[in-house]
């Protein structure tokens, strides 16, 4: 029997790709254009699956549902799962994820962001539009032989790394878990958070959202960086203290930020809210900063990209229904992909 899929959050492209896809897979699946919650995941009556996005909500109350509907598989089509209640799922629903779709993709935005803010490139687009050739204003640096630290060494992390060493750059890292092989054959440093902080130039977030981590950039980390320090953020909204942010760069002791995320985006980002008021106080304040460039998370948004998302979940979902090992099921103790040896799961 044809499977059937609740696809939330459905999106043009999302539709385009996974619709050429799953021609390879032929389940059935319902787009929805609104968000999964607790009010809209009556919606998955009748569906074998689900499929969730960022900014879905599968907490408590939906978990539980889900499970009342007959529905135990939830797919979610990218690699962050901090919007996920792992222990209301303990049991009841299967969480499998994307993860790693395409880190070129998002290491190769990180950089746009950091040229784009260095050489004021959103700026001159503006005045040439309008018949202002002066340069004044748009001074920029070479990035060569600056410092760049770069928090997490993933997949990520380190296609940036190999971006910035061809820039020149001086490459620091921090990771819980630093790979010194890796560290010699890239050609950079593994410091403290601290040194990391202190001497860098340029400052790029690739880890996950954690306990250990949210709001990692806060009044005290931001006090120990230099000067003028760019911030750039393609990682998780809440690893950053938006109000310490805004702090900063009032102060002038952050010199620029890109963010392709925000604390507070579910409400606004992948959406059009051009009609409306900006509700949200300290995201409109963000918004007037001249030296603030912010994108709508779209560092994933490559074809390359949404097509290995689609490929994957798609896959997750087969080895589900197929009753194979879940191999992107994402453990409820440790919050990674635990290896099939460790009977299953580390719990």
């Amino acid at each position: 029997m044809e499977k059937k899929i609740a696809f939330f959050d459905a999106k043009p492209y999302d539709r385009l790709a996974f619709d050429t896809v799953n021609s390879d897979f032929g389940f059935s699946i319902t787009y929805i254009d609104a968000h999964l919650n607790a009010q809209t995941v009556r919606l998955t009556t009748g569906f074998d699956a689900v499929c969730a996005f960022v900014n879905d909500i599968l907490d408590g109350a939906v978990i539980g549902q889900l499970a009342a509907n007959g529905i135990h598989i939830a797919g979610l089509r990218c690699a962050g799962y901090n919007n996920v209640d792992f222990k209301a799922a303990f049991g009841k629903v299967h969480v499998v994820r994307v993860p790693a779709y395409s880190p070129h993709a998002i290491a190769e935005h990180a950089v746009a962001l950091m040229l784009s803010l260095n050489r004021k490139i959103h700026k001159a687009y503006h005045r040439t539009r309008d018949g202002n050739f002066s340069i004044n204003g748009l001074l920029g640096f070479d990035m060569y032989g600056k410092t760049a630290g770069v928090v997490g060494t993933g997949k990520i992390g380190q296609c940036l790394i190999t971006i910035l060493k061809g820039f020149g750059m001086r490459v620091l890292a921090y990771d819980p878990k630093p790979n010194q092989d890796y560290a010699r054959e890239a050609g950079i440093t593994f410091v403290s958070l601290e040194q990391l902080y202190s001497e860098s130039d340029i400052l790029s977030l690739h880890c996950p959202l954690t306990p250990e981590t949210e709001h990692m950039i806060n009044v005290q980390a931001i006090s120990m960086m230099k000067n003028n320090i760019m911030i750039i953020n393609t990682g998780r909204g809440k690893l950053i203290d938006t109000e310490a942010l805004i702090n900063a760069l009032k102060s002038g002791k952050a010199g620029s930020a890109g963010l392709d995320v925000y604390e507070e985006e579910s409400d606004y980002f992948f959406e059009d809210r051009s009609t409306e008021m900006i509700r949200d106080d300290i995201l409109a304040r963000l918004l007037t900063f001249p030296n603030v460039l912010i994108t709508s998370h779209q560092a994933f948004f490559t074809e390359e990209a949404l097509t290995n998302i689609a490929q994957t979940t798609l896959g997750n979902f087969k080895e589900y229904f197929d009753g194979g090992w879940l191999k992107n099921e994402i453990c409820y103790r440790c919050g990674a992909v635990c290896p099939k040896e460790q009977n299953k799961r580390c719990f």
